[in-house]
């Protein structure tokens, strides 16, 4: 499969026009979407569809994620662009937002978030693992809309190199403001990874979708 620009997208689990809901996994820097696409074993939902885009270069943004956003654009807008389209894909085979994950890994996650914050709506649920908000210090985030109760995850460290508590923890305002249902887990000492709570996390998250005879 394919998505805008000729991104690759990396598919697994329940065809579409059986799933139970879907999850779009976005992989971190220098990662690749098989990677991120291993995590479906370790949730364990297999009548879920799982989508994973490739990023141009392993990378959805060239500098960091706390750069002044124009430092990363064209990119930003692109990786945010690729995820909305799979997204209105979903839609058009029968998967709304509702039923939708969106999940994410390092910059991954960052993006997931950001889109999420900048398309504020009813989402099946919303993970940013060891990952927060987008843009520098003092950003603007007066999203529009409302994230609706959508359940929200955000899990990282209090240590962690790459993403600083303080943008966490913003994050966390930033979107329960949005209506999040936002649930925060800062793990002493851990490193820039994913942990077994955070999979159990996850794993309620993605249990708790709703049947698709209910939307």
């Amino acid at each position: 499969m394919t998505g805008p620009g000729d991104i690759r997208v990396l598919t697994s689990g329940a065809p579409l026009d059986r799933a139970r809901g879907a999850v779009v996994l976005l992989h971190g820097r220098g990662g690749t979407a098989e990677d991120i696409l291993s995590l479906a074993d370790a949730l364990e939902a297999p009548d879920l569809a799982w989508l994973a885009p490739q990023a141009p270069g392993h990378t959805w943004y060239p500098l960091s994620f706390l750069a002044p956003i124009a430092q990363n654009e064209p990119a930003l807008s692109r990786g945010l662009a690729a995820v909305g389209a799979i997204v209105d894909n979903l839609a058009r085979a029968g998967l709304p937002a509702e039923l939708v994950v969106l999940m994410g890994f390092s910059q991954g996650g960052c993006l997931a978030l950001e889109y999420a914050a900048r398309n504020a709506r009813l989402y099946g649920g919303v993970a940013g693992l060891s990952a927060a908000l987008i843009g520098p210090p003092g950003t603007p985030r007066d999203y529009a809309g409302s994230l609706a109760g959508t359940p929200l995850f955000l899990g990282c460290s209090d240590v962690d190199g790459h993403i600083p508590l303080w943008r966490v923890q913003e994050s966390t305002r930033v979107l329960d403001a949005l209506g999040a249902e936002v649930t925060e887990r800062i793990y002493p000492g851990m490193g820039h990874t994913i942990n077994d709570d955070e999979i159990a996390h996850l794993r309620r998250i993605l249990g708790a979708l709703p049947s698709p005879r209910a939307i």
